[in-house]
């Protein structure tokens, strides 16, 4: 049997929709092709409404989880050196999602626009090819050109003080709870993660229920289309 390497089975995930991904990850389990790895509705695995993908035309995206904590400067709150993230990064599994967790007060959370032009750049050098947060961003145009996806609430144009509170720990972003080492499939539709141990059983289980629906599709676009005839193609 022939061993894929990491890099390649990352590659021919990026070729597939995030919501098939998550169809095998835990959404039908009681499907033969799901894995049945968390809760469909409470194992907290998958991005919500709160965050869209800023940059639908760059696709999928597959990586291994880096995480961070970023909050408002106070008395209180000391912080992490900004070096502490970039070792981090860098000492993470690439291709890297940086997943950042924003603990601003309510009248900031909508004002913070941490991430732009600078800060991409400097991630994406330390291999940083999406970045999932719950705050803002800016310099739209800018990450564009750098081909870093973004899972963020909207844009803003710019912010204030912060400070780096934590980095490398468990984090919970927009409804989904990941840790460091966690993996992530991302593209419009979403963000979901899954162990990285599985990601060779999630792209052959992928693979096959893609199949399965084109041949279920094929059956709904057939101009003999009928009931009987549908129920006949479960019954096999």
């Amino acid at each position: 049997m022939v061993k894929i390497s990491e890099n390649r089975i990352i590659k021919e995930l990026e070729k597939i929709d995030t919501p098939t991904i998550s169809n095998v990850v835990a959404t039908y389990p009681k499907s033969e092709l799901c894995l049945k790895l968390y809760d469909p509705w409470y194992g907290q695995w998958y991005t919500d409404a709160t965050i869209k993908c800023m940059f639908p035309e760059l696709g999928p995206r597959v990586g291994y989880v880096a995480t961070v904590i970023f909050c408002e400067k106070t008395e209180k709150n000391i912080g992490v050196d900004k070096m502490t993230l970039l070792e981090h990064i860098d000492n993470t599994k690439k291709p890297v999602i940086l997943v950042a967790e924003q603990q601003f007060p309510p009248e900031l959370a909508n004002r913070v626009g941490l991430f732009g032009e600078m800060m991409t750049t400097q991630y994406k050098a330390l291999g940083v090819v999406g970045v999932v947060t719950n705050g803002p961003i800016r310099d739209v145009e800018a990450i564009r050109k750098l081909k870093v996806q973004y899972f963020a609430t909207g844009i803003t144009a710019s912010h204030g003080e912060f400070i780096i509170k934590d980095v490398g720990v468990p984090v919970t972003v927009g409804g989904m709870d990941v840790k460091p080492g966690d993996m992530v499939h991302m593209d419009i539709n979403g963000v979901v993660k899954f162990p990285p141990d599985k990601m060779k059983e999630i792209l052959e289980r992928a693979k096959k229920l893609i199949k399965k629906e084109k041949e279920m599709v094929k059956i709904f676009k057939d101009p003999n289309f009928s009931l009987k005839k549908l129920k006949n193609s479960l019954q096999k």
